[in-house]
C-alpha cells in the first residue's frame, strides 16, 4: 500500500514538474510575443512573428496575430497609395485650374488696359474669354461629378436598355468628326436586338468619351472601330483605334483618379485626368467593368462589359 502511495506521489510530482515547465515555456513565449508586438508598434514595423511551439493555443494565437499584421500591411499600403493619389490630385487640380484662369486673367487685362482697342479685337477676346470660362466650368463639373460618384451620393437608375440603338446613335453623332479627320470607321453592330441592365444616359457619356478619345488619339492610324458582341450572360462594347497606343506601364494606371501622362488619353477627356476615372466609375455603377489592351499603331481597345438582359 505504501508503494502505491509513493507511486501516486511520484506521478503527481512529475505532473507538477511538467506543468511548471510548460507554464514557464508559455510565459517565455508570451513574453517574446509581447516584446515583438511592442517593437512593431514603436518602430512601425510589420514583420510577422515566427515562433516554434507545440502549444496549440499559442499557435492559434500566432496565426491570428500574423493575419492581423498582414491586414495592417494592406491597410497601410492602401493608405499610402491614397495619400499619394490625393497629393497628385491636388497638384493636377491646381495646374488644371491655374492654366485657364491665367489665360482668362490675361484676356481681361488686355481688354481693360487698352482703351483704344478696336471693337472687332475686343469681340474676339471676349469670345475667347467666354470659351475659357466654359472650360473652367466644365472642369469644375467634372470634379463635382467624380466626387458624387465616389461618395455614393449619385444614384444611377438601372433599367432595360437597347444597346444596339445606343451604339448606333453615338457613332452617328461622331460621324462628322470622323469624316473631317479622314478616318475610316469599322462598325460591327448586330441586327439582333441586345439589351443590358444599365443606364442610357451613363452609357451615352461613356461612349462619347471613348469615341472622342479614339478620334483624337487614333489620328496616326486613320482607323477607328466600334463593335458589339454578346453571349448568354454579358455584352461587350469595344471602341478601338490604330493610333500611338498606351504603354504597358500606363495601362495599369490610366484609370486612376487624375493620373496623367505627358500626352495622356486620360487627360484628353475634358482637358484633365478625370475622364477615364469617371468612365470607369459609371461602368462600375452599372455592375460592369472596363478593360484596356494596347499595341501601338496596331490596336488600342477599350472594352466595356455589362450584364445582358434576356427577359
Amino acid at each position: 500500500m505504501t508503494m502505491l502511495w509513493i507511486g501516486i506521489l511520484i506521478i503527481l510530482a512529475s505532473l507538477n514538474i511538467v506543468q511548471y515547465k510548460m507554464k514557464r515555456q508559455r510565459d517565455r513565449n508570451l513574453k517574446y510575443i509581447t516584446e515583438k508586438l511592442s517593437v512593431m508598434l514603436n518602430e512601425q514595423a510589420a514583420d510577422q512573428i515566427l515562433l516554434g511551439t507545440a502549444d496549440k493555443v499559442l499557435r492559434a494565437l500566432l496565426v491570428q496575430i500574423n493575419l492581423f499584421v498582414e491586414e495592417h500591411q494592406h491597410i497601410t499600403a492602401r493608405f499610402a497609395k491614397t495619400e499619394q493619389s490625393m497629393k497628385r490630385m491636388l497638384t493636377n487640380m491646381s495646374h488644371d485650374l491655374k492654366t485657364p484662369l491665367t489665360v482668362v486673367l490675361g484676356y481681361i487685362e488686355a481688354i481693360q488696359n487698352d482703351s483704344d482697342m478696336a471693337e472687332e479685337e475686343r469681340e474676339r477676346l471676349l469670345e475667347k474669354l467666354y470659351q475659357k470660362t466654359g472650360e473652367i466650368i466644365q472642369l469644375m463639373n467634372s470634379f463635382f461629378d467624380l466626387a458624387k460618384l465616389e461618395s455614393e451620393d449619385k444614384q444611377i437608375l438601372l433599367t432595360k436598355i437597347h444597346i444596339n440603338e445606343i451604339c448606333r446613335r453615338n457613332i452617328l453623332q461622331h460621324y462628322d468628326a470622323v469624316q473631317a479627320k479622314g478616318f475610316k470607321a469599322v462598325i460591327d453592330i448586330p441586327d439582333t436586338p441586345v439589351y443590358a441592365h444599365g443606364n442610357e444616359e451613363a452609357l451615352d457619356r461613356i461612349l462619347q468619351n471613348l469615341l472622342s478619345n479614339a478620334i483624337q488619339y487614333g489620328a496616326d492610324g486613320k482607323l477607328i472601330g466600334l463593335s458589339l458582341t454578346y453571349d448568354e450572360t454579358r455584352i461587350v462594347i469595344t471602341v478601338w483605334d490604330r493610333g500611338k497606343g498606351i504603354s504597358e506601364h500606363d495601362q495599369q494606371r490610366v484609370f486612376e483618379r487624375l493620373y496623367t501622362l505627358e500626352e495622356s488619353r486620360n487627360k484628353a477627356f475634358q482637358g484633365s485626368g478625370l475622364g477615364l476615372t469617371i468612365t470607369k466609375r459609371l461602368i462600375e455603377k452599372m455592375g460592369g467593368n472596363i478593360s484596356l489592351q494596347s499595341k501601338p499603331y496596331e490596336r488600342t481597345a477599350f472594352s466595356v462589359t455589362l450584364k445582358r438582359m434576356t427577359y
